[in-house]
């Protein structure tokens, strides 16, 4: 598809550059009443939920008008939406495959923020072998019976609702007896445990639950579907944000030669060393390698279609290129990475409190990237069996030939 911007797409970047330089506040929004009034005002703005059907409470545009609005976001370092996990993830799996009535009661409180989800998935011993888990669901006729512990699950101390995948069958395989749930998170068979990171914030936290209980109606496709629902999920999930991210790690990387230019070595700027140039310059160019790859997901989404498994050569190109990204930014600045800001568009790697990260902060953030969401190692073998059509296995008698 042709991605050059319309002169209509052009009309609407002046119209979205123009709201935020009105409307948005890059310092102050910290607390939760704060973030949410912030995302409402957003959504009432027009600028969440952009590709969501209208009649679920979204605006029907396109995923080159939404991409804009991401731009533009991150170059002037606004705050992102509360609700990320629901808009983002949660709520196109609910318009995929949820029941009409699913649809109408979640779905535009998930827009507004009045109520703030979370996704229950991997357990202490089901991360990336997710089918491996343990949380069981049992089926009492009109409510499921909920007992098991969740761990690594983001917005956990704030959120209001989860999805959650628990085994409703444990005699069919592994990936067959899983379904896929709503459960309230206020409830008192629910305890959410907020976990300290080596980034000294608390995104994340583990949940534990005792006979809670998952009301029939949430019960998100039909019984044992459960799999294939996250699939849907997780697509979103590894791609569909990718060109926005592209955009922040932009502004970052102007931040940095910025802070090359000012910071001194042997008397001189860090600019001037040969190598230091050399690096900043292989940097700029696997930058603009994410930037097409998040084109190509723009271009899949722009055609009418979902991320799919392709998703996830997004999602392992970038957080493996995040990584590096920051480990180049500490080697180059050294101690005055832990007090030099990374800019504010790295301040969500703490929702609760928005503090802003020095870039030292980021980098400890972004080992998660390549564990969350799927590790890179499975990521790699979802491109090799679902993408690239390999066998799973070689037998060793064909290795040896």
């Amino acid at each position: 598809m042709d991605l050059n911007p319309t002169a209509e797409d052009r009309a609407f970047r002046t119209e979205v550059r123009r709201w935020l330089e009105t409307n948005a506040a890059t310092g102050d929004v910290k607390t939760l009443d704060e973030r949410k009034a912030w995302h409402r005002k957003l959504y009432e703005a027009g600028y969440v939920g952009m590709l969501w059907p209208k009649e679920y409470g979204g605006w029907g545009r396109t995923p080159m008008q939404q991409a804009i609005v991401q731009d533009e976001m991150a170059r002037l370092g606004a705050p992102p939406p509360i609700n990320g996990l629901g808009i983002g993830f949660i709520g196109p799996t609910i318009i995929v495959h949820g029941t009409d009535w699913q649809k109408q009661r979640y779905l535009k409180k998930m827009l507004t923020a009045e109520e703030i989800w979370c996704q229950l998935y991997s357990e202490p011993n089901a991360g990336s072998d997710l089918a491996s888990l343990k949380t069981r669901a049992e089926d009492q006729g009109d409510h499921f019976l909920v007992n098991g512990q969740k761990i690594w699950t983001s917005s956990g101390p704030i959120a209001d609702w989860g999805i959650l995948l628990a085994r409703t069958d444990g005699k069919a395989a592994k990936h067959k007896g899983i379904s896929c749930v709503l459960l309230h998170m206020r409830q008192p068979g629910v305890e959410v445990r907020p976990l300290r990171q080596i980034t000294g914030s608390s995104l994340f936290s583990e949940v534990f639950m005792t006979n809670a209980r998952a009301e029939r109606r949430d019960l998100i496709g039909n019984l044992n579907q459960g799999w294939e629902i996250a699939q849907t999920t997780l697509g979103w999930e590894r791609g569909a944000n990718s060109l926005g991210r592209v955009t922040r790690y932009a502004v970052a990387f102007n931040q940095l030669v910025r802070a090359t230019k000012e910071l001194r070595r042997g008397g001189k700027p860090l600019l001037e060393d040969a190598a230091v140039r050399a690096r900043l310059g292989k940097a700029y160019a696997e930058l603009e390698v994410q930037r097409y790859a998040a084109l190509r997901v723009l271009s899949a989404l722009q055609n009418s279609d979902s991320p799919g498994a392709a998703s996830s050569i997004t999602k392992l190109s970038y957080t493996e290129f995040e990584k590096r990204y920051f480990e180049l930014a500490l080697e180059i600045l050294g101690p005055y990475g832990q007090l030099v800001s990374a800019r504010e568009e790295f301040e969500d790697i703490d929702t609760s409190s928005g503090e802003p990260g020095t870039w030292a902060t980021a980098f400890l953030w972004s080992r998660a990237g390549t564990i969350y969401s799927g590790s890179s190692e499975i990521q790699k073998n979802i491109i090799g069996e679902r993408v690239l059509g390999l066998p799973k296995e070689v037998r060793a008698d064909r290795l040896k030939a």
